[in-house]
């Protein structure tokens, strides 16, 4: 049988991938080692985070299905940095991983035109460097395009203390042949590596202990459908806790029996996600590190010990465990592991997510060194989107870095690379008052409508929100005069009164006021989402208007296209450094090569007087 589209691993990429593909009218077949691993969660049970979160909100503004998901299995929620900008805000949310499993193989199942096979890819096909299929255990099938999803699951060893299995997070089989292949193709292939904490016994907890954590009281939802599928007074409660003197000397004095510290681990380690164990060796003079108990599944007794991922042997994890308040007593039922695997050097792709070496093969997720489920998800969508858009010969979805955290996730991957997981932050981001939480549907529902993945329901629902906020914004403009009048109802409304004729913006722009103090004055009513937004325009336009300035100009440094076969070797005055870089990535553009590190604005200049001579050949 031939397909349009094969999506090879069933993880978070590969969950979005086949459904986007195949949403898209492409015959799509989801090839997965274990049907019961699709959208694991195997290692923290949550969803979002800083950064992360605005992540999951542009994979449903897209047409993805992440956020939806979230919001079927949520435990708790919370919307996280409130006391900060909106710059840095987002949602994040506990998860129940089974009901998280369970809702997304559903969709995937209920989803025409695609099927689903349990079994391992081998080897692709490959006819003159273009991608016509894979060969399984069992046999060859045919597609026009293929995407590579396999997590951790390529070459993979755990590793607890000087103990290595080659098997998966659950003990699973591991594909050992692809990764060779791959390799052999000609892909550059690095050792990587990441891990988990010890799922402990909820019944064996002292949670006295502990200071309770519980959810925001507020509804909320990562979808903008904006519907609820929890009781917030009925959130699962997670609890805080810290490590001591006493966890500090266990870890310290067993050292060396880290798989990490005791030289068995080959695999880079995640940098900002680190080992409880390489915390204490960095951070030689902090007295204690914050662990959040979380809980997985109301069909589960386990508690995930967030920040206490280690890769010690289990005698050494006992003692680290009962070291901590409210666990001396705590039964261990799944113990910490680190996990290395094989990815490909993501300078090797190109900005659509297809590799430089192999056409029509795309891949995404943790084969191209990133971490996170988020990450994840997020290359599965677009990875197909422009697969899609490929074989139907139509324009990729290329998100500039003022326009997404998933363009600043595939730009620093393509033009940067990365040596370690590479885990999204805000940081990252030049634009992040441009990338907020309240308006990735604003920044992208178009561009999923064009590509056909938003549903009609839902663009019109957009369509209007659209509407109020420009309706909002006008009644804003309205003049309001210091007449005694005025100035009592201002006053009723804790706004203090004026003295010269004003705007009702004018008045929003205070700290204190909000579109709530200023609803005598409105005409119409407004919903929670619009009034939001519309406060943060105000509020912060004179950030907001800095900032898109500042990506205007980089949106020109954009526009300026770099042809694919231009032979840098032959460009005189370019540094040698600069020349090795630029062969190597290929940018598409001045923007992208001004973004490669080595490359310097001495270059950039050569390469502009080379442009304009008329040589971007």
């Amino acid at each position: 049988m031939k397909y349009d589209i094969i999506v090879v691993g069933g993880g978070h990429a590969g969950s979005e991938a086949a459904l986007a593909s195949a949403r898209l009218g492409n015959k799509t077949l989801l090839i997965t080692g274990n049907i019961n691993n699709i959208a694991d969660a195997p290692c923290n049970p949550s969803i979002g985070g800083p950064a992360k979160g605005i992540v999951v909100r542009e994979i449903d503004a897209l047409g993805g299905e992440m956020a939806k998901n979230t919001d079927k299995s949520i435990l708790q929620i919370k919307k996280l940095n409130t006391r900060k900008g909106p710059a840095v805000w987002a949602l994040r949310a506990q998860i129940d991983k089974i009901e998280y499993q369970k809702n997304m193989t559903e969709t995937i199942k209920s989803t025409k035109n695609l099927d689903i096979k349990e079994t391992f890819v081998k080897k692709l096909i490959v006819e003159n460097n273009v991608v016509k299929g894979v060969i399984t255990k069992e046999e060859e099938i045919k597609a026009k395009a293929v995407i590579l999803t396999t997590g951790t699951y390529l070459n993979s060893n755990i590793l607890i203390g000087s103990t290595k299995k080659k098997e998966g997070p659950h003990g699973e089989e591991t594909e050992l042949n692809l990764s060779k292949h791959l390799k052999e193709l000609g892909f550059t292939i690095q050792r990587l590596k990441t891990g988990t904490p010890p799922r402990i016994k909820k019944d064996t907890i002292d949670f006295t202990k502990t200071k309770r954590e519980p959810g925001d009281t507020d509804i909320l939802t990562f979808s903008y459908e904006n519907k609820p599928y929890y009781d917030p007074e009925k959130q699962e409660l997670c609890h805080l806790i810290y490590t001591n003197k006493k966890t500090h000397e266990i870890i310290n004095k067993n050292l060396t029996k880290s798989a990490m510290y005791g030289g068995y681990a080959e695999g880079i380690g995640p940098r900002y996600c680190p080992s409880i164990e390489d915390k204490i060796v960095r951070f030689k003079d902090k007295e204690r590190h914050q662990l959040f108990l979380e809980p997985e599944s109301k069909n589960l007794d386990t508690i995930y010990i967030q920040g206490f991922s280690s890769s010690m042997p289990k005698e050494v994890q006992k003692e680290m465990v009962k070291s901590l308040p409210g666990l001396e007593n705590a039964e261990i039922l799944k113990y910490a592991y680190a996990i290395e695997y094989d990815a490909i050097d993501p300078t090797q792709l190109k900005r659509t997510l297809e590799t430089k070496i192999i056409e029509n093969l795309f891949t995404a997720g943790q084969i191209n060194g990133t971490s996170g489920y988020e990450e994840a998800a997020c290359q599965g969508l677009i990875a197909a989107i422009n697969a899609n858009q490929k074989l139907k010969g139509k324009k990729p979805l290329i998100l500039r870095r003022d326009e997404a955290y998933i363009g600043v996730l595939i730009d620093d991957l393509v033009t940067k690379g990365t040596k370690e997981p590479y885990r999204l932050l805000t940081s990252r981001a030049e634009y992040r008052l441009l990338l907020r939480d309240d308006n990735a549907d604003l920044r992208l529902t178009e561009y999923g409508n064009e590509i056909g993945l938003v549903t009609k329901e839902n663009y019109q629902k957009f369509k209007i929100k659209l509407e109020n906020i420009k309706k909002l914004l006008k009644e804003l403009t309205k003049e309001i005069t210091p007449t005694k009048e005025i100035n009592n109802i201002l006053k009723e409304n804790n706004i203090n009164k004026i003295i010269d004729k004003t705007t009702l913006e004018n008045l929003l722009k205070r700290p204190e006021v909000t579109i709530e103090n200023l609803k005598p004055f409105l005409k119409n009513n407004y919903d929670k989402e619009v009034i939001e937004e519309v406060e943060i325009i105000v509020k912060y336009s004179g950030y907001i208007k800095k900032q898109e300035e500042e990506a205007k100009k980089l949106k020109e440094y954009e526009n300026i296209k770099l042809s694919e076969n231009i032979d840098y070797q032959k460009i005189s005055n370019l540094a040698l450094e600069a020349r090795e870089k630029l062969t190597k990535i290929k940018p598409t553009s001045i923007g992208q090569a001004m973004r490669i590190s080595g490359v310097n604005p001495s270059d950039i200049a050569v390469l502009m007087i080379y442009l304009k001579r008329g040589k971007n050949e």
